[in-house]
């Protein structure tokens, strides 16, 4: 599953990359972005994603399941697209190896524009419509049921159009939820999957597969930020274990691929990489040999894992004041590009760099200042008293780990505009050549977005 019919470059966990090569590639693309003039008074912030660093990623994340499985072993490594809906990010995983797990048309559509085959691309989702469905048998790719009646659907469609697509189960092992509660997805009463350890649940899940000999997979998704490894390996086990069950029950190899989600953690404290997939994928076989011992495809759904670390946002410091002698740095950037960390800074805090007005770091004692962003309510901070150089009118703030789910997911708070975002490679000698992922968003999109072609539509009720 990993073969996609490009050159994919791997690397062992000794030759992860060393997180001060990735600073220095920081730096000089926030200098050349200065310079050329990415950013500037007209263009006060932007994102920018690391090329190299997220080619580094995935070829780190093959590695780390390469060597826990025999050769052979059929592993599919699909990016949740959630985490970055821009399809040339998808397209440069795509050439990486990387498929795409999707969970809407919206995102089905980006991945065939990035030209992720149907074999490489999983739909999940706990609200599929038949539609969706039906467009996904057609295409051939691969769906993890949420529920009984989405079986059911199943069922229907797989009788009337044969399908080559892989159908599988989505459980929930129930394990318990990490330190986000909004993003635990294995908890007792969690909204995905069937609830394995509900009273009748497991006999139900047994005789589903009894009864549908086409029903291949088993899926379950138990990490997410602020998960434990340990939680999210008992959940893979628990997952493990229901799969030899069933297989047992039937006499066969019925469940072929167990689909193991994502959610790897990762820390936004420093440059470290920790926990790394190699870590993970270590200790899944310390605890779960069984499952990569070559019986099981292997399917993988991290997003936030793969690229948190390769973007970065720069804002320009438009003015710098004080209120009740605390600085502020009113930057423009926000809730509108980082809405988790404005609204629940204490499961999303961010590091912030400090650099002069030409785009070099910032040099000074530390003093404690707010870093504001551009909306209109005080609580529009993306760091509250935070010990850096002094920023200046004209400095810049960079906002580091942003590379998932930050400014590709814009809230369009003020009616703000998305920011242009922009890949980066920086050469031997230190020069940086840049390639526009997404355009900045215009005014004129802003109105034809909010209904300008539509100003009379009211009018006649």
């Amino acid at each position: 599953m990993s073969d996609q019919g490009t050159e994919t470059a791997h690397a062992t966990e000794t030759d992860r990359e060393d997180p001060a090569d990735r600073a220095v590639r920081r730096d000089q693309a926030v200098r050349a972005a200065v310079e050329l003039g990415l950013v500037d008074p007209a263009s006060p912030i932007i994102g920018l994603l690391d090329v190299d660093g997220i080619r580094s990623a995935a070829a780190a994340l093959h590695a780390a399941f390469e060597a826990v499985t025999p050769p052979g072993t059929p592993v599919l490594h699909a990016f949740a697209v959630k985490a970055s809906p821009l399809v040339p990010v998808l397209r440069l995983l795509r050439d990486a190896g990387i498929g795409a797990e999707v969970a809407s048309p919206g995102e089905l559509a980006l991945a065939r524009a990035a030209g992720v085959p149907p074999t490489h691309t999983v739909l999940d989702s706990p609200a599929k419509t038949a539609a969706e469905l039906r467009e996904a048998l057609a295409l051939g790719i691969a769906v993890n049921a949420d529920n009984p009646q989405e079986l059911a659907r199943l069922d229907a469609m797989t009788r009337s159009a044969p399908t080559g697509s892989p159908i599988g189960l989505r459980v929930n092992p129930q394990v318990g939820g990490g330190s986000i509660g909004a993003l635990s997805t294995a908890t007792a009463t969690s909204k995905f999957g069937v609830a394995l350890l509900d009273e009748g649940a497991r006999a139900w899940i047994v005789q589903a597969y009894l009864d549908r000999p086409w029903l291949t997979r088993l899926h379950a998704h138990s990490g997410s930020q602020g998960m434990p490894l340990e939680l999210m390996v008992r959940g893979v086990a628990a997952t493990y274990e229901l799969a030899e069950e069933i297989n047992g029950r039937v006499g066969r190899q019925q469940i072929d691929t167990i689909d193991i989600g994502g959610g790897l953690p990762v820390n936004f404290g420093s440059d470290e990489e920790t926990p790394t997939h190699a870590q993970y994928a270590r200790r899944l076989k310390s605890r779960v040999p069984g499952l990569l011992d070559g019986r099981y495809g292997i399917v993988t759904e991290f997003g936030r894992s793969l690229l948190a670390k390769h973007g970065t946002i720069l804002a320009r410091v438009e003015y710098a004041k004080s209120a009740g002698t605390r600085p502020i740095a009113v930057t423009h950037a926000g809730v509108q590009v980082a809405a988790r960390t404005v609204y629940a800074p204490a499961s999303w805090p961010l590091r912030i760099a400090a650099y002069d007005e030409k785009g070099r770091p910032k040099s000074g004692p530390a003093v404690g200042q707010d870093i504001a962003g551009p909306a209109c309510f005080a609580g529009d901070l993306l760091a509250e008293n935070r010990p850096l150089p002094l920023l200046e009118q004209g400095d810049y703030a960079a906002v580091l780990d942003t590379g998932a789910y930050y400014f590709a997911h814009h809230y369009s708070y003020n009616s703000l505009a998305r920011p242009g975002i922009y890949g980066f490679a920086a050469g031997e000698g230190g020069e940086v050549g840049f390639a526009t992922v997404r355009e900045p968003q215009s005014l004129q999109e802003i109105v034809a977005e909010s209904g300008g072609a539509l100003r009379d539509a009211l009018r006649d009720l």
